[in-house]
């Protein structure tokens, strides 16, 4: 968003007379259909260019001001933003169906082959086809499960890589990033792809792009006669090199995956499975190749980024907040032995909730869009508007949380608030149709690295101060990597 903040502050001057004579000529009409509370807008542009930086903190900001539903324009697009559990149950339970499209995204459709994922498909047969493959026979909480051996060796793989420079300060960011990175990689791919190999580009360079991009809100797609500033400062080309080198390492896996055809015996990864549907027409379904790749695409990396967010977070917490950390060592070592015991920590799992509400992976989780006029909370909200659920601002809400600004795991302890989509005051991963089929996969694996860091090593930090800013993109990751020093932990 700061890029065309950046442009738009340079030219400015150059549209100011047009923009208030289009105000003059065309003033806006007044409400008759009691919409949500609206902020004062610029003619044209909207509120497009008063988000900032991190948008999720100045909309929530502004719902303290306006409330609950606000309606914001970006250039001539209606945009709801929703900022409270009640507004979101309406969103995604209440009227579910009715806010389960997505926008038309023109970094979507170039990064995803038409949107072909299942993150980003508009509502309807194909996307409901695409997201039964993914629950039924990707994400399915069998399959997860057998991945577990996946899971615990690069989790073993990790412990022996901070080992080898414990004494020394170690950027755990990075540590995290390639943990997640080669599990993704082999669960999904067959294999990692962690580094430069054959003449490839570094995956994990491409999937950092790949979020920055995504975090980008493209003007032409709500001023269409604003497409050229793209093309002006570079973005156009920028999304189509990216869309070029992401089809260029997906093709290549799915080419050597094609070549040999495996079995449920085999052990199968994600391509094996999505290729054994396209060959035997298990679902009545076309699935095309293009269908395979943004799925892959989806799981590969969506899965790698919001697990390390979530482990970045709840780590830079814990060093900040000793007696939690020490609160936490004393529950894991007591009782972690083996995968199974994972279920019995309460305050392990207390931790994870309290940093999925304080740092929601996906701030604004991923756009809605209605496809007929409804009523929310007694406003009118028309067809075609673009929906926002600040779930980051839910889980700020001193309203609902009390000293909401405070890391504070003891208050899930005696609390029956989860993250799976049935409690609107906690909705990291959204909910309904349209909520995140990957939970349980990223969730085990946070459950799994976080317990046995804390078990294997006392955190300190170097001489850097910790720095809790954010940094850009559609995940809400830190600015500033994890710079610790790690000590094995003695029995």
């Amino acid at each position: 968003m700061n890029l065309f903040m950046h442009y738009f502050s340079l030219f400015f001057p150059l549209f100011i007379f047009i923009l208030f004579l289009y105000k003059l000529l065309f003033p806006s009409p007044k409400d008759t259909k009691n919409s949500p509370p609206s902020p004062p807008k610029l003619p044209i542009l909207g509120h497009i260019l008063q988000l900032g930086t991190h948008p999720h903190r100045h909309l929530h900001q502004l719902s303290n001001h306006y409330g609950p539903l606000m309606l914001l324009h970006f250039g001539s697009v209606p945009v709801l933003v929703v900022s409270s559990p009640t507004a979101a149950r309406e969103i995604m339970k209440t009227h579910d169906s009715i806010f389960s499209d997505r926008p038309k995204s023109s970094i979507t459709d170039r990064l995803f082959y038409g949107s072909k994922d299942v993150a980003f498909a508009p509502y309807g047969e194909y996307w409901r086809q695409v997201r039964s493959i993914c629950v039924l026979h990707l994400l399915s909480n069998k399959r997860v499960q057998s991945f577990r051996k996946v899971r615990e060796e690069e989790t073993q793989l990790m412990v022996q890589k901070i080992k080898q420079s414990c004494g020394s300060p170690i950027n755990l960011t990075d540590i995290l990033l390639w943990l997640n990175n080669n599990i993704i990689s082999r669960v999904a791919l067959g294999r990692k792809y962690c580094t430069e190999e054959h003449g490839k580009k570094d995956i994990m360079g491409l999937l950092e792009e790949y979020m920055k991009v995504l975090g980008v809100v493209d003007i032409g797609d709500y001023i269409p006669w604003f497409a050229w500033v793209n093309k002006i400062n570079g973005f156009d080309r920028r999304v189509e090199k990216l869309a070029k080198e992401l089809d260029e390492f997906i093709e290549g896996v799915v080419e050597e995956h094609s070549r040999v055809e495996k079995h449920e015996a085999d052990g199968l990864d994600l391509v094996d499975i999505l290729l054994q549907i396209q060959r035997e027409d298990k679902i009545g379904f076309p699935i095309h190749r293009e269908t395979v790749k943004a799925i892959i695409l989806d799981m590969f990396a969506a899965g790698t980024h919001t697990s390390y967010t979530v482990l970045e977070w709840a780590m830079a917490e814990l060093i900040k907040n000793p007696k939690i950390m020490k609160k936490l060592q004393n529950e894991v070592r007591t009782k972690f032995k083996t995968y199974e015991d994972i279920e019995t920590m309460q305050y392990l799992n207390a931790v994870i909730k309290e940093t999925l509400r304080f740092h929601s992976p996906i701030p604004l989780l991923v756009p809605r869009k209605t496809i007929q006029d409804v009523k929310v909370m007694g406003f009118h909200v028309a067809a075609g508007t673009h929906v926002l659920v600040n779930s980051w601002g839910i889980g700020r809400d001193p309203t609902i949380w009390e000293n909401s600004e405070e890391f504070k795991p003891e208050r899930f302890l005696n609390s029956n608030v989860d993250y799976k989509g049935m409690h609107f005051e906690l909705i990291p991963f959204g909910a309904g149709r349209r909520g995140c089929p990957g939970l349980a996969f990223g969730v085990t694996t946070v459950e799994l690295a976080l317990a046995t860091l804390i078990r294997e090593f006392d955190f300190a930090l170097g001489e850097e101060k910790l720095d809790m800013n954010e940094g850009i993109g559609i995940t809400c990751h830190k600015k500033i990597p994890l710079v610790v020093i790690a000590t094995p932990m003695v029995s």
